[in-house]
């Protein structure tokens, strides 16, 4: 009865290893099978990708030469253009020097033929010499009217003074050329305001020589 069990163990142990070795066989196929699909798949996905990126360097290479033929183009135009421009230019300078030089030369013509035109009038006219050499002492009477007395209040008249400072210099109460000459303590008081204009140490000497 015991030997009889054995073997009934046995068998069921050995169909059991016999169906676990075909699970075994069945997964590791799956498992290959599902490889084979994964690497199919990838070669499948790398294909587009590949093809994608070779169509984007060709579309690349393709509108970078488009670039420079175009930029090429439109260079030469800008060169062809310019030269024209040059020579129209260079044209117009040629016609204006031309033109130019006509009317220096019918100037001239016209300069020297009233130059001729006018020598035997001058000859004839000595007398307006005499009235040139009595100018002197028409002039005599412009100098003694510069002999009037100066205006001491136009502080303008010493060197260094414009009209702005010397509206400024009456506001703060310097209003004669004397009071610059020689400043009393609140004169001095008073252009020590001033002491950043231009000559601040000169004024009172220039203020001496308006007499």
């Amino acid at each position: 009865m015991a030997k009889k069990a054995k073997q009934n163990v046995d068998k069921i142990v050995k169909k059991v290893n016999k169906e676990f070795e075909k699970t075994s066989s069945q997964i590791e196929g799956l498992v290959n099978d599902a490889l084979k699909q994964f690497d199919s798949l990838q070669n499948q996905v790398q294909e587009p990708v590949r093809k994608l990126l070779k169509e984007i360097d060709e579309l690349r290479d393709r509108e970078m030469k488009r670039f420079h033929e175009e930029f090429e183009r439109r260079l030469n135009e800008f060169h062809e253009l310019q030269s024209n421009i040059l020579e129209r230019l260079g044209v117009a300078s040629k016609e204006a020097g031309a033109g130019v030089k006509k009317l220096t030369d019918e100037v001239s013509r016209e300069a020297s033929t009233a130059a001729k035109k006018a020598a035997p009038k001058k000859t004839t006219r000595t007398p307006a010499k005499k009235s040139a050499d009595k100018k002197p002492a028409a002039r005599t009477a412009p100098a003694a009217r510069a002999a009037k007395p100066v205006d001491r209040s136009d502080l303008t008249q010493v060197k260094g003074i414009g009209p702005a400072t010397a509206k400024k210099m009456k506001d703060a109460g310097i209003t004669s050329i004397d009071q610059i000459a020689n400043p009393s303590e609140a004169d001095q008081e008073k252009l020590k305001a001033f002491s950043n204009i231009k000559g601040y140490s000169q004024l009172a000497a220039e203020a001496k020589k308006i007499n």
